[in-house]
């Protein structure tokens, strides 16, 4: 029964450890994203509905059709 106890101390130190690592690693920024907010303006993050895609399909086709004629 002391080894319970004995691991249950040691798991509860290394878990300790652990977060006060973490809390450390995060208030000095290391997952701090400093790549991905200067790309974003490439990304085409722009959804459009299904309806704006056949009346966008039509103007295109008119278009060609106008430019072709």
């Amino acid at each position: 029964m002391s080894v319970i106890y004995v691991l249950l101390a040691i798991s509860i130190t290394v878990a300790v450890i652990f977060f006060v690592a973490f809390v450390f690693s995060v208030k000095s920024g290391q997952y701090d994203d400093t790549y991905t907010p200067s790309v974003r303006m490439l990304f085409e993050d722009e959804v459009v509905k299904d309806k704006d895609k056949s009346n966008l399909n039509k103007k295109e086709i008119e278009q060609t059709k106008s430019t072709n004629q």
